[in-house]
């Protein structure tokens, strides 16, 4: 949902001078019926229309004339302007997830950095296994496991304990210069099999990491890697 929609909806259940004031404006004859959400949209709507409008005069219009090339021309510029408009969309789609999720961490003795950056999206998240591996016995080495979650972002890499719908930080590295994954044997290692090396080269305190990672499914894990491994990132990676 957009943010303007979003906060419309909150108004609408918690203030009775909202209600009162939009149930007036809405019955305003110059509104002619038409609710608020209609008018919100509506600017989107009417350049789409425009652009079928023009693609339909177009039909009916002698190829080659110069009432054509006018209108092929206003076709390609409604176009652009519908693609920056998607594109704004997009964006404050981005930044609001961005804004839900920074009400949601909490850094506790871990270095704070700002998660509502420009230019920031979120490229996936999830929750994953540490597989942690402790000595050895005579039979073998001890592994437990440790739930982790994984926000990565196109220039950070955030690791958290989901709690009661809220994450604790554990650890982050700037994303992709800081990140790396690596294969593991893991049968061979008496790892599960769909294990994984997650490298950070620096990582919130600035000294280096590894975690082995697992995923539920092979098809998650590989999913995983593929984003990790991805080196574009969009916008300037800088030391966190």
């Amino acid at each position: 949902m957009m943010y303007q929609e979003a906060l419309v909806c909150r108004l609408l259940r918690g203030n009775r001078e909202f209600v009162e004031a939009l149930r007036k404006l809405e019955d305003a004859p110059v509104c002619q019926r038409q609710s608020l959400k209609s008018f919100l949209v509506l600017p989107f709507q009417r350049i789409t229309r425009l652009r079928i409008i023009l693609e339909n005069v177009l039909k009916l219009t002698p190829p080659d004339s110069e009432p054509a090339i006018t209108l092929k021309e206003a076709i390609a510029a409604v176009h652009q302007i519908v693609t920056e408009c998607d594109s704004g969309v997009q964006r404050m789609k981005q930044t609001e997830e961005l804004v839900r999720l920074d009400k949601l961490v909490d850094f506790g003795s871990v270095k704070s950095i700002p998660l509502i950056s420009r230019g920031r999206r979120l490229l996936r998240d999830g929750p994953l296994r540490q597989v942690i591996v402790e000595g050895s016995t005579s039979s073998g080495s001890i592994v437990s496991f440790k739930d982790i979650y994984l926000h990565l972002f196109n220039d950070l890499l955030l690791l958290s304990l989901k709690q009661a719908g809220r994450f604790s930080v554990l650890d982050y590295s700037a994303f992709p210069a800081r990140v790396g994954v690596g294969q593991l044997k893991a049968e061979i290692l008496g790892l599960p099999t769909e294990s994984f090396l997650l490298r950070l080269s620096r990582n919130h305190t600035g000294a280096p990491t590894a975690l082995i990672l697992a995923a539920d499914t092979s098809s998650d894990r590989e999913a995983w890697i593929m984003t990790l491994s991805s080196q574009t990132n969009g916008i300037d990676t800088q030391d966190l």
